[in-house]
């Protein structure tokens, strides 16, 4: 018994940034997987649930921890100003 699988395939182009073809080639490579299998995945979702969800992450990026820990520092050294009561204040503040 044979199982003849025929996969009806096209070539999809699209434009997209080199860095971020790049940054998804690397991350489908940890994950084991070609890039347009990482696509092809996508696509089905897509296709499937007929949504694209666009959310934010609830963990930040290493950069905006880095950024977040910088502010925080700066508060507890005492290098920031505020809360401000009004935008008067906040004025006032900003022109000192």
């Amino acid at each position: 018994m044979y199982i003849v699988v025929y996969m009806d395939t096209t070539i999809l182009n699209i434009k997209t940034n080199k860095r971020l073809k790049s940054s998804a080639q690397e991350t489908a490579k940890e994950l084991g997987v070609p890039l347009s299998t990482a696509v092809n995945v996508f696509l089905r979702q897509f296709v499937r649930d007929r949504e694209l969800v666009i959310s934010a992450s609830f963990k930040p990026s290493p950069y905006l921890e880095r950024i977040i820990e910088e502010a925080e520092a700066e508060h507890r050294e005492g290098k920031t100003k505020g809360p401000f009561q009004t935008v008067d204040a906040l004025v006032v503040s900003l022109e000192s």
